[in-house]
């Protein structure tokens, strides 16, 4: 009944007129993007970065960003930062990263944590400040060391009211673990383990080809830092690839994973995200300054969209996020050419691609999560270089970003290539 009841909710909001499409129209008070690159994204506890702060991490996509285009680092008036595991107060991170990175005091910068969209509502939140005219030049980036803090600061149950809990089973599900809801995605929508297994197969295929064939080279900032060894010895590195990709994964090797958080159940560590470190960043600016500037011009932000859903099925959040953003930039969903759809769990891509009917080619050309790993607050941003590199290499004009939000949302950003 409820799978119904959210297939009609999700017909209507497709099915909403559209007003005057806002693609192909050029206004300087666009707001464009000039400049974006990431890290690589390496495997967390195990991988590259295991000893790499994420404050250092920020500094050096912070750092990149500007200096791709020239930019003074002082007329950047606001920096915005998607992070969801933050030590402390979670601010001191993002001010010390872009001051090492060589940005004036008078600079500005403030933390923001939508779970997996924190990267993306970064980058939303900068482009809205633009738009009302409170800034003309601004950054939006994310960045995570899930090495460092994952699963560090637990909520205990205990700690929350529980007339609160025991009032609402939706507020009592806000803390359901991510796999157990990844369950609920793949039982209630019907998405089988060999649908999810042979989805997860492909994220790695593509990420592999598009690796090889220098498909992120473009949009990766080398980052040179230290790794320990087991006896503690330091050794100066340079990384230049993510380090999660496994070209040797067959579907045959994902069918024999045991299920990780229900006996019986379908969703495993091979068709889930991975658990990654990673920082990433987007130069945004009106497009009459990029133009007085004499800067060049990757892009442009077009509108957003938040949607809430049940918590316990957060996973379908992009069914609603996507359509309503379209409509937002007056455009069918089948007017979008790639869209980064992140691969939370194989269930939940699974199960949005075929509710919205998308075409394998659209989504994710060059893999997601589930190849790349998911640093959580750099994700929503990192997909956003990924996204714009892809539209100029197919030659392709409008593009998406979407994804899933823990305690039950969705976002979609709209962008289009110039």
């Amino acid at each position: 009944m409820a799978s119904a009841r959210l297939e009609q909710i999700g017909g209507h909001l497709a099915g909403v007129s559209s007003r005057e499409t806002h693609i192909g129209v050029k206004n300087p008070n666009d707001v464009v993007i000039v400049s974006c690159c990431r890290t690589p994204i390496c495997r967390a506890k195990k991988g590259h970065f295991k000893d790499t702060t994420h404050e250092y991490l920020l500094s050096v996509v912070l750092k990149e960003v500007v200096q791709r285009v020239g930019l003074d680092p002082a007329l950047v008036q606001d920096i915005i930062v998607g992070n969801v595991l933050p030590p402390g107060s979670g601010a001191n991170l993002a001010r010390m990263a872009m001051l090492y990175a060589n940005f004036p005091c008078s600079t500005s910068v403030m933390t923001v944590n939508r779970q997996c969209s924190s990267g993306l509502q970064a980058v939303s939140l900068i482009a809205s400040c633009i738009k009302d005219g409170a800034i003309d030049i601004g950054i939006g980036a994310g960045v995570e060391s899930m090495t460092s803090f994952y699963k560090k600061y637990q909520l205990d149950p205990k700690d929350i009211n529980s007339k609160m809990l025991d009032s609402n089973s939706d507020i009592a599900d806000c803390l359901m673990p991510m796999g157990q809801v990844s369950e609920n995605v793949a039982m209630e929508f019907g998405v089988s383990r060999t649908e999810q297994d042979e989805f997860s197969v492909e994220s790695h295929k593509r990420a592999d080809y598009a690796q090889r064939h220098g498909y992120f080279d473009k949009e990766i900032v080398p980052v040179t830092t230290t790794i320990k060894d087991t006896d503690g010895r330091e050794t100066k590195i340079t990384v230049t690839k993510d380090d999660g990709v496994r070209p040797s994964t067959t579907f045959e090797v994902l069918s024999k994973i045991k299920p990780a958080f229900k006996k019986e159940g379908t969703t495993t560590a091979g068709n889930s995200s991975q658990v990654s470190d990673g920082a990433a960043a987007v130069l945004l600016m009106k497009r009459s300054k990029a133009i007085e500037l004499g800067l060049p011009i990757l892009g442009k932000y077009v509108c957003s969209s938040v949607y809430g859903v049940p918590p316990r099925i957060n996973g379908i959040g992009p069914i609603y996020a996507i359509p309503d953003a379209a409509r937002k930039a007056g455009i069918p969903v089948s007017d979008i050419s790639i869209i980064e759809l992140n691969e939370a769990f194989a269930s939940q891509a699974v199960y949005c691609k075929k509710f919205l009917n998308l075409d394998s080619s659209v989504v994710n050309p060059s893999g997601g999560a589930i190849a790349l790993g998911h640093p959580l607050g750099a994700t929503g941003a990192r997909q956003v270089s990924t996204l714009i590199y892809g539209l100029k290499r197919a030659g392709q004009r409008v593009g998406a970003i979407s994804m899933c939000i823990g305690t039950g949302m969705g976002m979609c950003s709209i962008f289009e290539n110039e």
